[in-house]
């Protein structure tokens, strides 16, 4: 089944909206969902601090900010 990780943090609007956006493609084509929170002080929170919410396919840069879910969904077609 294919990862997709979402790095986020408390308190975002976005990160709230694109995790709503993975759920409505996930129940359409079905894959695996970790939520990576991170806080002030973890190792990845400054390399993301300016960039919440960012969105990785099987480790591998997808999005930033917005989930588009068109695009989401074809790259999940396409993925197989």
């Amino acid at each position: 089944m294919i990862l997709i990780e979402m790095y986020s943090k408390e308190d975002c609007h976005l990160c709230e909206e694109a995790e709503d956006a993975l759920r409505r493609v996930q129940k359409l084509r079905p894959f695996e969902l970790r939520i990576v929170k991170l806080h002030e002080g973890d190792e990845d929170f400054e390399k993301f601090k300016e960039r919440f919410p960012v969105v990785y396919i099987e480790k591998e840069y997808a999005f930033q900010y917005r989930v588009p879910e068109g695009k989401l969904l074809n790259m999940l077609e396409a993925a197989g």
